[in-house]
């Protein structure tokens, strides 16, 4: 019993490892429950189901953040809500990719929550990985803060000019994209969906024989996840930039995830009415960069974490309402705006 007891007090990447054991108990639970009791079986996931999946996602994000600021103080808990709102805001373009991975591929609405469902698993493992990899850095070369800061004022730079851009851009055609190339190249694929299947074994068309072919729905979870590995370029810099504690920075993360992934299905459709909230993700992205060197200049090596919170709040709540007060104009630009 005292073995055990050491055990979970044992410190694990800056933090004892019973607090990482909870926070994968809860995960797994709500992944066990999402699948295995309320997905069981396929169907088509409505606008009202999505919100309520979505809310008590983000209802248990927000209450993990109490339990923080109950057991590791304020100051961790302030910069879990802070990383927590930075990652779900910027996932928000991740929906609009999966949204076109999965009609490129004319995945039924009905499998759609299945691809959903296990790209989060290969979310939770490729996180997991580039956080270690981006603790490890920031330990034993404490001047990749820097590197970090640059990248997120250039990208956030870069999205600001992006966002005022013309938005005649239509649809990008995956067919030519490498990584789909490379799949139909050395995989056997089905020429159409086999259930909910990823794998199927079929008669090869040459010799006749058993053989394993990948579906179309196995290609649309490759690209997912390989969206997600593109995002979190940008995202973990971000956290890393609040933070340095690895479970603040991997829990944010995954319960940020957890509740955009629900909401999929009520904002595949809404995102585009929320146009300015790029360009506030963009004033944000160079904020947090700029922060890390106003940190050292300022305030002696570390900007307050209380005003990193607000003034993140400010922006992305004021693109949200902008938005509203400014809509688009069907035919292109804003309303209110010389068309």
């Amino acid at each position: 019993m005292d073995a055990l007891l050491l055990f979970l007090q044992t410190p694990f990447l800056g933090q004892a490892t019973w607090l990482w054991l909870l926070f994968l108990t809860i995960v797994l639970t709500v992944l066990t429950l999402d699948l295995g009791v309320f997905n069981r079986k396929d169907h088509i996931i409505g606008p009202g189901e999505s919100v309520k999946a979505a809310s008590a996602y983000i209802a248990l994000g927000l209450t993990f953040g109490a339990w923080i600021w109950y057991d590791l103080g304020s100051q961790k808990a302030v910069e879990y809500y802070t990383g927590y709102l930075l990652e779900l805001t910027l996932a928000l373009d991740n929906v609009f990719v999966i949204s076109l991975i999965l009609a490129y591929f004319a995945v039924p609405r009905e499998l759609q929550h299945r691809v959903l469902f296990w790209g989060i698993l290969g979310v939770i493992v490729l996180r997991a990985i580039m956080i270690g990899i981006g603790a490890a850095l920031v330990t034993n070369f404490a001047w990749v803060l820097y590197i970090f800061g640059a990248f997120l004022l250039f990208t956030g730079a870069k999205m600001l000019k992006e966002s005022f851009a013309s938005d005649s851009e239509e649809a990008k055609d995956l067919t030519e994209n490498a990584i789909l190339k490379w799949l139909r190249g050395h995989l056997r694929v089905t020429d159409g969906f086999q259930g909910s299947k990823f794998f199927v074994r079929q008669a090869d068309p040459a010799s006749g024989k058993l053989v394993l072919f990948a579906t179309p729905l196995f290609l649309a979870l490759v690209l997912v996840e390989f969206a997600d590995l593109v995002f979190a370029i940008d995202s973990v810099p971000a956290i890393f930039a609040i933070t340095q504690d690895p479970y603040i920075v991997y829990t944010s993360n995954i319960f940020a995830i957890l509740g955009l992934r629900a909401l999929y299905f009520a904002l595949e459709n809404a995102v585009h009415r929320f146009h300015y909230l790029k360009v506030a993700l963009a004033l944000v992205l160079v904020f947090i960069g700029f922060k890390i060197f106003a940190g050292d200049l300022f305030f002696g090596g570390k900007f307050p974490a209380p005003w990193s919170l607000g003034i993140t709040v400010s922006l992305l709540a004021g693109g949200v309402i902008f938005s509203l007060l400014k809509p688009k104009h069907p035919k292109g630009g804003v309303e209110g705006v010389g068309s």
